[in-house]
């Protein structure tokens, strides 16, 4: 994620899970790699080292195999089992049974040339004749494994070095894969830009001037156009500042100050009261007076006009909407359509909308939680299918 702020780009839900996949995907491999190729010269290493030592052991099993035959010639002479402190040794028959051994080991592998078994390391050899009835000849010498700590170095410093490389290699073609979108992103946010730069003017001034007209002295047929406008021109006016906020919200310095909740509250319900007149809406408050906050003031603003917006669109016609405010808790109840626990969990994600046969980009909640990281709010929302939501600010 590192990379991604430095590349100065806001992602959403979904492009930060393809990001995160791609990573995943290149750590995976990036890994699977390396210990293919650590696999691959730990093989080789072990190989060379055999090599040389069977070199070695060749040797000693010549000359155990000699003293083997003098045995075998001169066994009622003899009869003793020849030994050398350089190594162990043993005899098998044809069938794989033991004759005599020294061995440590108990586990030997007749089938193998030179191979470790634990710390030691087993030669077999087979003799032209059948001395004393042996078929095989084991030598066991031990394996001081000084190879396999130079060896675990060696593959340390390769890992290290290789996963570095690796990583920056992943850095470039990270960047090279997020251009696009990068460039995309900001030809979106110059265009929400200039389009809502382009919309606040025009829009404050419809505003302005139907909250000027005094409707009780126009006839029931204007007074309703009027009302129609003023409702387009607030829903306008309220995606614009959601939209001027999200292309923003990293750069807004918060004017923060002690603010007059209650008096706020009051007004942001009037404000959407002719809203909820056109369906038939019933706005219950039960707002405590001088009730204060710490926070800035369009951001405050913000979060109200998302709970009741949303309370508004997702109602049912004739429903109501209760306000409570409190000294410590701001709560926002409909009796709408309600949601499931799963859309509760998906809630304050952008974009994300549950029913797309009301307005919005699906963009408020999310502004909404992001103010209230920024100030440690904690948002509580209850919900029930066909009967309301719940939407409680605390802090």
């Amino acid at each position: 994620m590192l990379v991604l702020k430095s590349l100065d780009i806001d992602l959403t839900q979904s492009e930060k899970k393809t990001l995160l996949g791609f990573l995943s995907l290149y750590s995976f491999f990036t890994i699977v790699i390396l210990f293919f190729i650590s696999f691959l010269y730990f093989s080789f290493q072990k190989d060379l080292m055999l090599q040389k030592k069977r070199i070695m052991m060749q040797e000693y099993a010549n000359d155990f195999v000699f003293r083997l035959k003098n045995l075998h010639i001169n066994f009622d002479k003899y009869k003793y089992y020849p030994r050398d402190e350089k190594f162990n040794s043993a005899i098998y028959d044809s069938d794989g049974k033991l004759i005599f051994s020294t061995l440590e080991s108990k586990d030997v592998d007749l089938d193998g040339v030179v191979y470790t078994s634990g710390s030691k390391i087993h030669f077999i050899e087979e003799p032209e004749s059948y001395y004393l009835g042996a078929k095989y000849v084991v030598l066991e010498i031990p394996d001081d494994e000084q190879w396999l700590i130079l060896l675990e170095k060696e593959i340390t410093v390769f890992v290290i070095i290789a996963f570095f490389f690796m990583t920056l290699l992943g850095y470039f073609l990270l960047k090279l894969f997020l251009r696009p979108m990068k460039d995309a992103l900001h030809l979106l946010d110059r265009f929400i830009k200039d389009t809502t730069h382009e919309l606040n003017t025009p829009v404050s001034a419809i505003i302005s001037n139907v909250e000027m007209i005094d409707i009780t002295k126009l006839d029931d047929k204007l007074a309703k156009k009027i009302k129609r406008i003023d409702i387009g021109a607030k829903t306008i006016s309220n995606i614009y500042e959601d939209l001027t906020f999200l292309t923003l919200d990293n750069k807004i310095i918060s004017q923060n100050e002690y603010l007059d909740l209650s008096a706020i509250t009051n007004q942001r319900v009037e404000y959407f009261r002719t809203l909820a007149e056109v369906k038939k809406l019933e706005i219950i408050t039960n707002i405590e007076e001088k009730v204060t906050i710490f926070c800035d003031r369009k951001k405050m603003i913000k979060i109200i006009d998302n709970f009741l917006s949303n309370a508004i669109k997702y109602n049912k016609i004739k429903g109501k909407i209760i306000v409570n405010l409190r000294q410590s808790s701001l709560t926002i109840e409909d009796t709408g359509k309600g949601m499931t626990q799963d859309q509760i969990e998906n809630l304050f994600q952008r974009y994300v909308r549950f029913d797309n046969s009301v307005g919005g980009f699906g963009i408020g909640l999310n502004i909404v939680s992001i103010i209230a990281k920024e100030y440690d709010f904690k948002i509580d929302v209850s919900s029930k299918l066909h009967e309301g939501t719940k939407m409680e600010l605390k802090w």
